[in-house]
């Protein structure tokens, strides 16, 4: 029997309601002790799942507030158990009495992510939705979002479960062929072979090759603005921002440090970091600040280069060009509407876009946007996609991955069945890691560690 656990599922503070959930085998009799219903005549434990009570909450004897009760009963619920949630108005008094009422009524207080723990243990959903639920609450973008949708969707788990399913179908006839040959085991043949590891470490690579982009989007992008002082840099930042974050001055190297903003650009979290200008120069405060601006720029997931288009183009800016062409960078001529004498012709080969904008007057266009989001590749994201969202998926695709690719070497080096069905084994082993099927218990303590308690 599960001992019965509360905790706010709202946040605290002042609010227009707060929520106290219960869950175990006995939720139902703590929130007897806690709740009254209007209605004399409904009995607290006899009712049942997906229904509501209008009654009050009390504590030893006293009205707390007027309350609503949510039952949901095992085991059909979020957490597989008994649940009762208790909605009082919000603030810090209501919520600190009604959570002393469960307490003393004999529920215990949930430790971080006990709640979706739970869910987990009892096989209401596997290890990689459980942390989508926390890469949903801390989403700060609509294509992070749809990421962490996808995962709790159970995309991922159903993409590693269909690898692991074929992988099991090889394993299966290696095992039978190897072990019983004097039976009359059907032998499998090579081509069935190859075709089962090429498959699996086709659908491993992409995941491995979406992780990049999952980590921009679930992290933000590193955005560093660059270019020569009083090209518009600072301009241009706090267009993006909406604010006058950096200061604006005509007299060159005003900018010494780096200044960084976030933003949400089409969906995408953009952390904007605009830089000292580029330049040589003899004044030492300057000069460690462009250094900076050049440390910042090697380390960028996404360049703006801001170019003037109303001066002549110049050697430094072709040398500044050539250090953007190894990052995800945009070329922005600034400035159109100056007479425009700046060869873009002389640049444009080390950028894979080119924008013209008037940042004073710049505004969040459309194709500004899409541009964006087309050099990061990050156009779309489509919530049917299974996608790898932290390092811990990462880490056993990844393991996966360089399994499978040992078992295909092996076929194709001729070596025996048994040593390739050695490297299934190994990528199976990483796959039940991914999908919790065999993940220790100390992972899953690393996991939940992470969400707020009442999740």
């Amino acid at each position: 029997m599960s001992r019965s656990i509360a905790a706010m599922a709202t946040a605290p503070g002042k609010a227009s309601l707060c929520v106290v959930r219960i869950s175990g085998d006995d939720a139902y009799s703590v929130a007897k002790k806690v709740f009254v219903p209007i209605n004399k005549n409904k009995d607290v434990e006899k009712q049942k799942g997906y229904s509501a009570l209008f009654g009050h909450a009390y504590r030893n004897g006293k009205e707390i507030d007027q309350a609503v009760a949510l039952f949901f009963a095992a085991p059909k619920s979020y957490t597989g158990e008994n649940v009762v949630e208790i909605s009082c108005h919000g603030g810090s008094a209501i919520a600190d009495q009604l959570l002393k009422a469960c307490y003393e009524a004999g529920a215990v207080p949930a430790q971080a992510g006990e709640f979706t723990k739970r869910a987990f243990l009892n096989g209401k959903m596997s290890i990689t939705q459980a942390e989508a639920v926390i890469e949903m609450i801390n989403a700060s973008s609509s294509q992070a979002l749809s990421a962490a949708k996808s995962a709790l969707e159970g995309h991922l788990y159903q993409k590693a479960k269909a690898v692991r399913d074929e992988l099991l179908v090889l394993v299966g006839h290696i095992t039978a062929y190897t072990d019983f040959p004097e039976e009359a085991v059907e032998e499998v043949t090579d081509s069935e072979i190859e075709e089962i590891l090429q498959n699996a470490k086709s659908e491993l690579k992409r995941l491995i090759d979406g992780y990049d982009s999952g980590a921009r989007i679930k992290n933000g992008v590193r955005t560093a603005i660059v270019g020569k002082p009083n090209v518009g840099k600072s301009t241009l930042l706090n267009a993006l921002s909406g604010f006058e974050k950096a200061i604006v001055t005509e007299i060159a190297g005003t900018t010494r440090d780096v200044v960084e903003q976030e933003v949400i650009l089409g969906g995408v979290n953009l952390i904007l970091q605009d830089t000292a200008g580029i330049r040589e120069t003899d004044d030492i405060v300057e000069a460690m600040g462009i250094q900076r601006s050049m440390d910042r720029l090697k380390d960028a997931q996404l360049v703006f280069c801001v170019f003037d288009g109303s001066r002549e183009t110049t050697d430094e800016d072709i040398e500044l060009a050539k250090h953007c062409q190894d990052n995800n960078s945009i070329a922005i001529i600034n400035k159109q509407d100056l007479e425009q004498k700046f060869d873009v012709s002389k640049v444009e080969q080390y950028f894979k876009k080119v924008l013209n904008i008037t940042a004073k007057e710049f505004y969040m266009s459309k194709e500004f946007e899409s541009t964006v989001k087309e050099v990061l590749n990050l156009t779309y994201i489509d919530s049917e996609v299974a996608t790898v969202v932290n390092e811990r998926q990462f880490a056993a695709v990844r393991e996966a991955y360089n399994a499978v690719s040992d078992a295909l070497d092996a076929f194709v080096m001729g070596q025996s069945l048994d040593i390739i069905g050695v490297c299934v084994d190994d990528a199976l082993y990483a796959i039940y890691q991914l999908t919790g099927e065999n993940v220790s218990e100390e992972v899953v303590a690393e996991v939940f560690s992470k969400f707020c308690v009442g999740k």
